[in-house]
């Protein structure tokens, strides 16, 4: 019987409660996952260090971000679910990854720039500039096959493929070279103010909270900007914010986009926007309540925490200890 590949993904713990374009665009994927692979998921706390947190803000964030992983269907019986910095592998592995990386090739990595950009270069810390590092580490510590991201985490994924290699090539066999899986199909949701970007919890106006009172998030999806027209047609060029209000429905019942469209013959942008906040509160009530429910045990829900890190580092900690041997490190008490 043949191993099933293994996958990795990661999310941060830096906003009380997921958006709709984290579900829609990756969490949803991860749960689809779970079936035909070996699943490692996981809360990233250390990426999340790269700029500053209130400590007792983010420890409240970890726990609900792994409690929503859970929520949105993720099985930690099925799939390896932990928090990063309970595998203090991954750290002691980005070390030795980041010296065998170049400055100049950590220099390109785009999302530093653009961070450091808009925060400032001065404001801008060194664990910021070495994260895709410790990215690299993160999936090479568990030997995945597999990464799935959006297009614009490829880059990250390419720099995992390089350090891997070239390790292999100067210490032999160690690693393995994982694939970027970028899911076509996977949802790209937009502001819904500004249809034009990415939906984020950095513009709290255009984002639709998972954890919001169904009122809200009604609210929210109703006030969306569309445009001057009446007709619903998908058209992201001319109609971006008919387009994504399509794409959030469309995904959310499990229909192909076009289909959707005829359902809207001779109705206006209200039937839309009321449909479409309706299937949104559909997920999101029952999703809430599952979240609660987590949150109100906290015994259970760090006895999931620590049999998922458990098991990772049962992985984590092979992995490491042939780095280490290649490279020539001597193993404690021997």
């Amino acid at each position: 019987m043949s191993t099933p590949p293994r996958v990795l993904s990661g999310i941060q713990p830096t906003a009380g409660s997921f958006q709709l374009g984290n579900y829609l665009g990756a969490v949803r994927n991860w749960v689809a996952l779970q079936e035909g692979n070996d699943a490692y998921y996981m809360v990233v706390d250390l990426h999340a260090i790269t700029v500053e947190q209130d400590p007792a803000e983010l420890r409240d964030n970890i726990r609900l971000a792994y409690a929503q992983i859970i929520a949105a269907g993720v099985d930690p019986s099925t799939s390896t679910l932990f928090v990063q910095s309970h595998v203090p592998e991954h750290a002691q592995l980005g070390w030795v990854m980041q010296c065998i990386t170049g400055f100049g090739e950590a220099s390109r990595m785009t999302q530093f720039k653009d961070k450091s950009a808009r925060n400032g270069s001065d404001h801008a810390s060194v664990g910021l500039f070495t994260y895709p590092i410790l990215q690299v580490a993160d999936i090479l510590v568990y030997q995945a096959d597999g990464v799935p991201v959006g297009e614009d985490q490829r880059q990250h994924v390419e720099l995992t493929r390089d350090l891997a290699q070239r390790f292999n090539n100067r210490y032999g066999p160690t690693f393995t070279v994982p694939k970027a899986l970028i899911v076509k199909e996977t949802a790209k949701i937009f502001d819904l103010q500004d249809p034009t970007a990415k939906m984020s919890k950095s513009m709290p106006h255009g984002a639709v909270f998972l954890l919001d009172d169904p009122e809200v998030i009604t609210k929210r999806i109703k006030s969306a900007v569309t445009d001057s027209e009446t007709e619903v047609r998908f058209d992201p060029e001319s109609k971006p914010g008919v387009s994504n209000l399509l794409t959030i429905l469309a995904t959310l019942t499990d229909r192909d986009v076009h289909t959707v469209v005829t359902d809207y013959d001779g109705k206006g942008y209200g039937a839309l926007k009321s449909d479409t906040a309706d299937a949104v509160v559909e997920f999101a009530e029952p999703f809430a309540a599952r979240v609660r429910e987590l949150m109100s045990d906290p015994a259970e829900l760090h006895r999931l925490m620590t049999e998922g890190s458990a098991k990772a580092r049962e992985v984590a900690s092979h992995t490491l200890a042939t780095a280490y041997d290649r490279l020539g490190l001597i193993a404690a008490g021997g």
